[in-house]
């Protein structure tokens, strides 16, 4: 069957929208000649004067619907996958926390066990699900601890934070079938560069929960280190005389910088001046969220701590903010709505730039031909009236 949507807005990779048609034989996008030339039967999809965007993707999440990466186990994994499809969220990286080697150990092997169980595709990455239908693209892990500065550690476990350790690393790389994407860590702390420089070309390094400076955080970034970790959240904040890790990221053209736009995280007045500062190439949304995401206020946990959650704040019993209770889809619309970012620009730091920075961008985050049929339409008011999902519509 092949494919052909309509009447819709497409996004362009770029970062803008054009009227026309987008079209999909099997899995994959084509060009109109492409489709023009096929022999198959042809089925048209009204976007009806919708938006046509790709399936985001979400690099930092840590669970939703009452489960967590952290759980370690191949059925948190699927289940976290089936959430975020349903809520038009195609791609994911999970993210560990702060936690022992051995739960770390234990979080590497059910990965690689879903991964292992899932239907694999061309680029060696693989859907958590008996078919393309049931859930995102399961794209590997997010390393969010314990390599951190324990004056920074936010929502993060104390008693588990060490200093970076390549060794340790390696040996939860190969458990998890090489399925780390990103890393972070404080660069501040002893071992950080030799650590950044031993995997820099391998895989991304953020910085993440520090007390770096300036002249610190521009080493990190000149030794191969290229994201912050939730721009602005468990660092230094930017001052004219102690500008900080995030001036040195602006400095640095190649660095991103994840920004949680849930509301909570970052006052609206903050997103406005990252985009000043970073521009829509470089901002990747993230979620942030955590397994209360899609679930009634009430007693969760995070990272083996209790959590209270009450409308869209999560907080430990001191207080403290602890990860966010919405979905990367929700985070886009309130960008938009609350925040006054455009659309175009919102895409595009939920699509393009997050998948760019785990390395899968020749395969996904754009509508581009030869890409995966990842897709979703969305009305007039960017609620979510399609996911299609490797070319099946979910």
């Amino acid at each position: 069957m092949k494919y052909c949507v309509q009447n819709g807005q497409i996004f362009e990779k770029q970062g803008s929208f054009y009227e026309g048609s987008l079209y999909f034989i099997g899995e994959r996008i084509v060009t109109e000649e492409e489709y023009r030339a096929s022999k198959l039967p042809e089925e048209t999809v009204d976007a009806k004067g919708g938006y046509v965007i790709p399936g985001l993707v979400d690099i930092h999440l840590h669970g939703c619907s009452g489960y967590d990466c952290c759980d370690g186990t191949a059925d948190a994994f699927r289940a976290i996958a089936e959430y975020e499809l349903s809520q038009g969220i195609t791609s994911i990286t999970p993210a560990t926390m702060t936690v022992s080697e051995e739960k770390l150990m234990k979080i590497a092997r059910a990965v690689r066990e879903a991964r292992t169980a899932a239907l694999v595709g061309e680029d060696g990455t693989a859907v958590v699900a008996d078919d393309y239908g049931h859930g995102a693209t399961l794209h590997g892990l997010y390393m969010e601890g314990p390599f951190i500065n324990e004056k920074k550690k936010g929502a993060q476990r104390a008693e588990d934070i060490q200093k970076p350790d390549l060794s340790l690393f390696c040996r939860l790389q190969e458990a998890s079938g090489g399925a780390f994407r990103i890393v972070a860590l404080a660069p501040e702390t002893e071992g950080a560069m030799e650590f950044i420089r031993a995997l820099s070309g391998s895989l991304t390094i953020a910085l993440a929960h520090t007390a770096a400076d300036y002249e610190t955080a521009c080493e990190a970034f000149r030794n191969g280190a290229s994201q912050l970790t939730h721009l602005f959240n468990a660092m230094p904040p930017l001052s004219h005389r102690e500008p900080g890790p995030i001036a040195a990221a602006a400095d640095f053209e190649g660095c991103r910088a994840e920004l949680i736009c849930d509301g909570v995280h970052v006052h609206p007045a903050a997103v406005r001046a990252a985009f000043r500062l970073f521009g829509d190439d470089r901002i990747i949304f993230i979620s942030d969220s955590m397994e209360a995401t899609g679930m009634p206020d009430g007693e969760y946990e995070f990272g083996g701590q209790k959590v209270f959650v009450e409308g869209r704040r999560a907080l430990l019993a001191d207080g403290t903010l602890a990860g966010s209770v919405t979905n990367l889809a929700d985070c886009l619309r309130i960008a938009v709505k609350e925040m006054g970012i455009p659309l175009a620009s919102a895409v595009k730091c939920a699509t393009v730039n997050p998948a760019k920075a785990i390395g899968v961008y020749g395969e996904y985050g754009s509508l581009t031909a030869g890409k995966y049929a990842d897709l979703l339409i969305l009305d007039k008011g960017q609620g979510l009236r399609k996911v299609i999902r490797h070319g099946v519509c979910v």
